[in-house]
């Protein structure tokens, strides 16, 4: 029997849904600990927001209409705060800033820095309405949580960030991933995408942790 389970999250800063989930990837944690490893990827849905949303929501009222979508989506969950100034007021140009930037922090402070940085950052655009686009803000909620900036832009300066950046991005091509977020379960034997409930996935990671991975296929 598999011992552990290994779930490979792709999301985007700034995609709703994965904002929506988070409280899911928390309960899922909180219940599985030990048995499930969630190893956290970033792919490109808002790298060209600036461009995106206003083309894909012309004729659905533009900004003012995502703002609408983004209010809709999150109601029906009450940890998923929404700042009402969100894509009318503060309209961020792209979320690979924030991606490249806590990148910079995995290489320098380790994947769970991280994985806490980036849950830090997603507040500051959804509860505060800060805009996560910006570099400069981007370094004061860094310099707030008391990360030292020296390592980060030394991984910034040297490209080892963006490489990182880059290879999530690629990979999240090649597995043809649809959009964010998406769960990638025990190395590519589910896929599962999108608003998906916690418990849909707590009992399709469990079905994993009970079959042995030989089983997976009898080709």
């Amino acid at each position: 029997m598999a011992t552990t389970v290994v779930i490979d999250y792709y999301s985007d800063v700034l995609c709703v849904w994965a904002w929506i989930a988070q409280r899911r990837i928390d309960e899922l944690n909180e219940k599985l600990s030990n048995k499930i490893e969630i190893r956290y990827h970033y792919l490109d849905v808002f790298g060209d927001a600036a461009n995106k949303i206003p083309k894909q929501w012309a004729e659905r009222g533009g900004y003012a209409g995502f703002a609408k979508h983004v209010v809709d989506s999150a109601a029906p969950y009450p940890d998923a705060q929404i700042n009402p100034n969100i894509w009318h007021k503060v309209r961020p140009t792209t979320s690979a800033n924030a991606h490249l930037v806590l990148k910079a922090i995995e290489l320098s402070y380790g994947k769970d820095k991280s994985i806490e940085l980036a849950l830090f950052i997603r507040q500051a655009f959804y509860i505060d309405g800060q805009d996560i686009s910006q570099l400069p803000l981007l370094f004061l909620l860094l310099e707030r949580a008391g990360i030292a900036l020296e390592p980060v832009n030394k991984a910034l300066n040297d490209g080892s960030a963006m490489a990182l950046l880059m290879a999530d991005y690629q990979q999240a091509r090649a597995l043809s991933l649809k959009g964010s977020p998406s769960y990638i379960i025990d190395n590519g034997r589910q896929v599962l995408y999108g608003n998906v409930g916690y418990r849909v996935l707590l009992t399709n990671i469990e079905e994993h942790l009970k079959q042995p991975a030989a089983e997976a296929s009898w080709c």
